[in-house]
Order: structure tokens, then sequence, then C-alpha cells
């Protein structure tokens, strides 16, 4: 198996484009650097590229691992041949070699075994040679009163235990059993007994099928999660309910021909395909079924991380309001509205708490306070948390500008989707011993619409509730996945080394936990960094971690101009030659369009640095430590409407996109219940990904299809044109090429731990 011809046909790349990226990771090279830094060296893979081989070359080094376990498991047994070996090396999947193995692999006695022991080896081969052969008097040559063989049945049992394990071993079968299952079986649900009540949010599945090889990830994660609740009976069926039980399978019967047994009416023909029959039902299919249902599990946890780490990426993406003092709600009723007023860097300024509705209803009182902290530290920005009494309070600002009459003060209601979770967590008791656990939710919704990139890192990214079923998935391989999109999105934005925190700084190529705080030690110790030369002088920051993250970390305003840029410090040399070039210096060059467009990149490439490396050098020079995310937007809800009783089918409003699934998109119009827009109602055009469409936090308007307040379901349609009334799900797909079955079928969803109601879930599970 040769690991850089698979990854090279994998990843459409070149052998020596493979063999370069994985001895870079192998040196400890991160992702982000090898993308960004040393494209000469891939040739040009990127990101999505790097992290797909780094996955794939952990799993093909496994498999390696694997197959010198199972040769030397299988030669100490004496049974290793060299057409075995050659076989064993040239697999590329851990089930095809396990297939393999599987009549090597030491088990417990097995009625086989025993069998075998007692002598009966021959017997089996022989009615299955000479199936012409008669039984009972095959079997009587074998009485064995040692192994307590003293019948023909007896006998004959033993037989057919040894043919059942040897059929049932034979990997090029199991193969070709297992594929046709996946084609020709299907999922079938239907509700325990006694669980229709406890189970109601699974009620779409109480009588339920569906093709394996069509279910989509969600179905499947929200079949297994009511089988694991104990609601539903989950199973796979290959044939219709109306076949006999007698009457032979196509499973059955391709194993029978496999093997060569056929019923032409000679002895041991009946014997055979009876033995061929429980090979496959009390044998074969048990462990086909289980795979499958671990292949649909496998495939379901795959889509859902899939679709978690794009949400996650577009919400940290998100764009940033921007440096402005900034006064953050957290909105509540009983307990009260928590205020906390924050700097443009983020630094606490001042908190409080007001409680202008009930019980209380000192609403006087809270918009005195409110005014006076606003005028206090001439807040600009007011973050509104979308929580409960959000557009209660949303209103309360509204009358506060008003009566404010300054026209820079601006309110914005922000998700505060995890805030709970930093409120609570060690790291908020650390950054503020002393605030109240509540206070503190309100300071990190202030600073997440400052930046919300540098606040959510703060969060466990399971926490942050833009995935599918997350509980249910692989949480390791979720874990993974979640933290490379926040090292992606961290690096590919850059980090002010004299503003950022400790969490933001341990996501930076090449730093940890540990160095982000020495980082900041340091520079609480000694003030801000003057350059990036002076980050090795941060204790257990050497060379090979400099050379990770120096080109991520930004110092603006120090002494080395080009160190508030993403050119990496190993490159300023050439960045020299173009100064001596351009008869100017670095602060004179930066951001002088004119002059850069006159340098010829071709003049300053190297040994070293290639002309994609150039190209990047003047491109950042043109717009020097640009964020690369877009520019900040919010949704304006519609006045008056603040509660799902109040919305008015037909209506069109602004919202803004919590969260992308692959049936469609939920998106906050303000009432406190997202509504659905099912993939069908995205565009005028056939969708097969939601994400092409929509993204996280996208501003988008919406027509209100049909709402029902019982069930706290909403429809919503992005095709504005669309008739109200019907259901979204059921419209015709018409000028939508390819067809999607799935598409023109109502999607079934589940409520995620009680989250929300039914398939209207924010799907924070």
């Amino acid at each position: 198996m040769n690991i850089t011809q698979i990854l090279a046909t994998e990843l459409a790349a070149k052998a020596h484009q493979v063999d370069a990226a994985v001895g870079l990771l192998d040196e400890g090279a991160t992702v982000p650097f090898i993308a960004r830094y040393r494209k000469e060296v891939t040739g040009g893979l990127d990101d999505t590229q790097l992290r797909l081989l780094a996955e794939r070359l952990q799993y093909l080094r496994e498999l390696l691992e694997r197959k010198a376990t199972i040769l030397k498991s299988i030669n100490e047994q004496g049974k290793l041949t060299d057409a075995l070996q050659a076989q064993i090396e040239t697999i590329d999947n851990k089930t095809e070699l396990e297939d393999v193995y599987l009549p090597y692999k030491p088990k417990r006695r097995t009625k086989a075994q025993i069998a075998r022991e007692a002598g009966l080896e021959a017997l089996a081969q022989t009615l299955w040679q000479r199936p012409e052969t008669d039984l009972d008097t095959e079997a009587a040559k074998y009485f064995n009163a040692e192994h307590h063989i003293q019948d023909v049945k007896v006998a004959l049992d033993g037989a057919r235990a040894i043919l059942m394990e040897q059929f049932a071993e034979d990997a090029v079968l199991l193969g070709r059993l297992r594929e046709r299952l996946w084609q020709v079986g299907e999922i079938r649900s239907e509700v325990m007994a006694g669980q229709e009540q406890k189970g109601e949010k699974f009620q779409d599945y109480f009588q339920h099928q569906e093709p394996l090889r069509s279910l989509p990830s969600h179905r499947s994660l929200a079949l297994l999660r009511g089988r694991n609740e104990g609601i539903l009976n989950v199973k796979i069926v290959y044939q219709s309910d109306d076949t006999p039980i007698t009457e032979a399978s196509e499973f059955e019967n391709q194993i029978a021909a496999y093997y060569g047994i056929a019923d032409q009416q000679r002895a041991a023909d009946k014997w055979l395909k009876d033995t061929v029959r429980l090979t496959w039902r009390a044998k074969l299919f048990l462990s086909l079924e289980l795979e499958a249902i671990h292949r649909i599990k496998t495939e379901g946890d795959v889509a859902a991380i899939t679709v978690f780490a794009r949400n996650l990426k577009d919400l940290l993406l998100a764009a940033p309001a921007g440096r402005l003092v900034t006064l953050g709600l957290d909105p509540g009723i009983r307990t009260g509205v928590k205020v906390a007023v924050v700097d443009d860097t983020g630094k606490l300024l001042a908190t409080d708490t007001v409680y202008p509705f009930q019980p209380r209803n000192d609403k006087n009182g809270a918009l005195a306070t409110l005014a006076r902290l606003i005028k206090q530290y001439q807040v600009k920005l007011i973050a509104i948390g979308n929580g409960t009494a959000s557009r209660e309070t949303d209103q309360l600002a509204a009358e506060l500008i008003k009566a404010l009459g300054d026209a820079s003060v601006h309110k914005l209601v922000v998700s505060e989707a995890g805030a709970s979770v930093y409120s609570a967590s060690e790291l908020a008791a650390k950054e503020f011993p002393d605030l109240d656990v509540s206070l503190r939710g309100a300071v990190s919704i202030a600073r997440r619409l400052q930046d919300p990139l540098a606040e959510l890192v703060k969060i466990d990214p399971k926490s942050i509730g833009v995935g599918q079923y997350q509980h249910d998935v692989n949480q390791v391989q979720l874990a993974r996945s979640l933290d490379a999109v926040v090292e992606d999105c961290v690096n590919a934005v850059g980090v002010d080394v004299n503003m950022a925190s400790a969490p933001l700084l341990a996501r930076v190529s090449g730093l940890n936990q540990t160095l982000a705080q020495n980082i900041v030690a340091y520079r609480d110790e000694n003030g801000a960094f003057k350059n990036r030369k002076q980050l090795k002088k941060v204790p257990r920051l050497g060379d090979k971690t400099f050379e990770q993250a120096a080109g991520f970390l930004r110092i603006q305003g120090g002494t080395e101009p080009l160190d508030a840029s993403s050119v990496h410090p190993e490159a300023y040399p050439i960045v020299a030659k173009m100064l001596l070039d351009a008869k100017t210096d670095a602060k004179n060059l930066i951001g002088n369009i004119s002059v850069l467009k006159n340098l010829q990149a071709a003049r300053y490439t190297d040994a070293q640095f290639g002309l994609p490396t150039v190209l990047d050098i003047l491109s950042e020079l043109e717009k020097p430590g640009r964020d690369p995310r877009g520019e900040f937007k919010t949704a304006i809800f519609a006045e008056g409407v603040d509660d799902i009783k109040h919305l008015v089918v037909g209506s069109i409003m602004e919202g803004v996109v919590t969260n992308v699934a692959a049936f469609g998109a939920f998106v906050d119009i303000g009432v406190h219940q997202d509504g659905l827009v099912h993939i069908s109602a995205l565009a005028n055009q056939y969708v097969s990904d939601p994400h092409t469409v929509v993204k996280a936090g996208q501003v988008v308007k919406v027509k209100v299809l049909s709402v029902d307040v019982a069930r706290k379901r909403i429809a919503l349609t992005m095709r504005l044109e669309d008739e109200v009334g019907g259901a979204v799900s059921e419209r015709s797909n018409r000028n939508m090429n390819q067809p999607n079955r799935q598409q023109k079928r109502p999607e079934k969803e589940v409520v995620s731990d009680g989250a929300m109601a039914a398939a209207f879930a924010k799907l924070k599970r």
C-alpha cells in the first residue's frame, strides 16, 4: 500500500506535494502555517486539503500498524502464506482488512472448533463436496463416545457448525453481501409498547421505513437517538413483509451460488441449503445488520460534524462591530437585566442590574441608570442578548436612544449562545474573580459584538449551539473537527498580541495554553510588545515556535511596521529589497498602491521564496492586516412583533440565520422562537446543500408561510413570491435540476432534549 499515492489520488494532488506536506506535518508544522507560508514547498495545497491529508494520513498509518499486528498473529499461527501476505499488504481500508483476518482471529472456543476437535471436519467437507453422500450412513462413521458424539443428529450438527463458520468467514463473500444489503436493505422503526407518550417527540418515526442508501444524516441520528432512549425499535430488513419465511432470500441464494450449493435432489442438498439459510439468518445477517447500523451512525456523525464545523466557522468569522465602547445587556425578567460596560479594548468599566419588567416594573429607574452609564462612559453600542425578554429589552433600548437624542448610539441584538457557559467557567472566574456569575454574561455579550472571534474562543465550541445532534455523534471526532475550525479561523484573521486574551493566543499556530499564559504574563510584567523579535524573550517560546506563530501575531504601532502585517519575519529581507528598489521606507511603502504596482514580483523570488509567497507579500503590503471578515450587518426586527402570537402569515420580515442544517436553515425573526426555512424554500433553483445559499449569522429576508402557536412551529421561505398557508416542504420543485426525492417530502426532525419543539429545534444538542 502506497500511502503517498493514495493521498495524492484523494486530494487530486501530485506525489511530491503530498510527501512535502507529510514531511512538514511530521516536523511539527501546523496546517495554518503550511497553508500560508509554505506554498512553494507543498505546491499550493490549501488548508482544506491539508486538513483532509492530516486526517487520512492518521487513518492510513493506523491501518499499517494494524496490518503489522495481523501479519504477526497469522505468522505465529503458522498459517501465513505468500499469497495471503500479499493480499493483506494491498488492502487500503480497515473493514476489508478485518474481513480477511476473521478466519485467523483468535476467538473463544466455538461450536465449530469443538466439532473439529471431535474429528467432524472430514464429515463436513464430505457432505459439502459430495452431496450425493447419504447423511445417516456417513454421520455414523464419526460416532465418538469420548467427545459425546453418539447419534447422527449430534454428528450432523457439529458438521453444520463447521460449515457455517467457514461460509461466514470468506472476505470476498462478506464484502459482496455487505454492499448488497446496503443497496437493497431498509431501515424500519416502530414505537416500543407503552412509550407513545414519553416518546412524543419521535412520533414521526413510530411507523417509519426508508432505504438505507438514501437515509439522510439527520434522520439516521434521530432514529438512533430514539432507539438509545428506549422509544423506538429500529431494525434492518432485506425482504418484503409478505415473503414466506421458508423462501430463500436473494442473500441465501448468493451464498449458495458462491459455494456451489444447489438443490438437485441429492441426499445432502436440502441439508446444505438449510446450512446456508442458518448461516445467513443466524450468523451473517446479525453481524451485517450491526455493521449497517454502525455505518449509518458513522456517516451521520460525519455529516453532522461537517454541518457543525461549517456553522461554527461562519459564526466565528462574523464581522466585528469594531473597537467601540459597548454596553452589554443580558435580558431577564424576574431577576432583572444585567448590565456591563466595556471600553474599546474589551476592558470592563462598570456593571449594574436594572429591573424594568415584572415584578418590579421599574422602567424609569432602568432608563435613568442606563442613560447615566452611556453618558459617563461615552457608549456607542448597546449589545442585547437574544434570550428571554430580549425583545422587551430591545424596545427598552430603543426608548433609551430616543430619549438621549444621540444618533451615534446604536443598539443590536446578538446571539448569547454559550454566554452562560463562559460565565460559570474557570476562565471567567480568573478574569473576574469578584464579579457575580450573572454579570459575567453581560460582559461576554458586549465583547462578542465588538469581536465575535475573540470572545467565542473562550467557550468550548460544542457549547456555542450551532450543531446538529452534537451529543449523539463521536465526541472525539467532533472535538478534533471543531478545534481545527477555531484554529483556522483565528489564524486567518490574525491576533493582536498586545490585546489578545490567553484563550485567543492559545489558538495561534504553534502556541498552546502554557505559552499563551507566558505571553500574557510577560506582557503584564514588561508592557506591550514593541516588535515580534521581543516574543523570543517569552519563557519556553523557542525558534521553532516563533517560526510557526510569528506571522499570525500582529503588533500595532511597534518599532517595525511590518509586524502589523501578515508578512512573516523570515520574509522581511524580501521587503528590504523592495524598499531599496522603491527608494523608500516601510512606513511609506505599506499601503502605497501606486508604488507597489510598479514592483515586479518575479524580481524578488529566490531559492526559498517563490512567486506565490512574493505575490502574497505584495498583496499584504497593499492592505496590511486586512480583516478577512465581511462588513458588519445586523437584522432589524419588525416593530411590535416580539412573540409568535404576533406573527401574521404572509408578512415579510428580516431575520438572522442562527443555524444551518442538512434540511434547511433556522432564522431568528425576533419572536423567541426560530423559524425554519426548508431546503426547498431557500432559492428558486435546486439546492443540494443549504450552506451554498445561507450561513450562520447572515441577515436574510423571509416570508411567514404558516404558524403553529401550540407546537411553536414557524414555517418561513426565502422565496418571497411563494404562496402562504401550505406546508413549505410539499411545494413543487419546479425549475430545479436533478430533483432530490428527499427534498420533495416533508423533512422529519426531532426535538433536541427539549430545546425546542419538533423539527424547529435550534439543534443545540
